[in-house]
């Protein structure tokens, strides 16, 4: 039989109402028994990974200007039906660039599992 561990210290949390009801809904689609179990299992069996700031803007500056570049080149393709292989190549770029830093943000990932 099983020896039952005996939990002598508590913990307690203020939340606000908005994260009282993410925490129920994350606790009801869980499937587990108690809050106690499921809140044991989410601060100990949880990776946290904080990336640099400076890294997620530069992603979202990478994404935000290959939205813009496939736009100016949709608005030209609309008035000229052309498309030119220089506007590929750009966007081709800036996807590449994109992936690399998701790459980053992967191998960063991969490391703190390890």
């Amino acid at each position: 039989m099983e020896e039952k561990i005996k939990r002598t210290r508590s913990v307690q949390v203020r939340l606000t109402q908005e994260e009282y009801d993410f925490l129920e809904q994350k606790f009801q689609l869980s499937g587990y028994k108690s809050k106690s179990e499921f809140m044991r299992i989410a601060f100990f069996d949880t990776l946290i990974v904080k990336f640099s700031t400076e890294d997620m803007q530069e992603l979202l500056r990478l994404v935000r200007s290959i939205s813009n570049n496939v736009n100016q080149i949709a608005v030209r393709v609309n008035s000229t039906d052309k498309v030119y292989v220089e506007d590929m190549n750009n966007i081709k770029d800036g996807v590449e660039k994109i992936w690399q830093q998701l790459r980053y943000f992967q191998s960063q990932l991969r490391s703190v599992k390890q």
